[in-house]
C-alpha cells in the first residue's frame, strides 16, 4: 500500500472509533433514562442545576482560547527559544488548555456560590 492510501485508511479508521464511542455514549445513557422513567424517577434529575445553554458554550470557549494560546506560544518557544516542534507544541497546547478548564471551573464555582 501507498502512504497515501495508509493515512486515508487511518483517518477513516479514527473518525469512525469517534464516532462508535460516541454512539454508544448517546445510546446507553438514552437507554438508562428510559428504564429509570419506566420505573417512575423523577425526571428533573436529568436537568443539571447550572444554566445549559451558559456552561458548555463558556467551557469550550475558553478551551479553544486555551489551545490557541498554546499554539502561539509553542510557536514563539520554537522560533526564539529553538525549542524542538513536537515538544513545543504539545506542551504548550496540554498547559494552556488544562489551565482554561482550571480558570472555567473556578469561574463556574463562583457562579454556583452566587446562585
Amino acid at each position: 500500500m501507498s502512504g497515501t492510501s495508509m493515512s486515508v485508511i487511518i483517518a477513516l479508521g479514527a473518525f469512525s472509533a469517534i464516532f462508535g464511542i460516541a454512539y454508544v455514549f448517546m445510546m446507553t445513557r438514552h437507554r438508562e433514562r428510559i428504564s429509570m422513567i419506566d420505573k417512575g424517577v423523577d425526571a428533573s434529575i436529568f436537568v443539571g442545576k447550572n444554566n445549559p445553554s451558559l456552561s458548555p458554550t463558556l467551557k469550550f470557549g475558553m478551551l479553544s482560547v486555551g489551545i490557541a494560546l498554546g499554539i502561539i506560544t509553542a510557536n514563539i518557544l520554537r522560533h526564539i527559544f529553538y525549542f524542538e516542534k513536537g515538544i513545543a507544541f504539545t506542551s504548550m497546547i496540554f498547559l494552556f488548555g488544562g489551565l482554561s478548564l482550571i480558570a472555567n471551573f473556578l469561574i463556574e464555582r463562583k457562579l454556583d456560590r452566587k446562585e
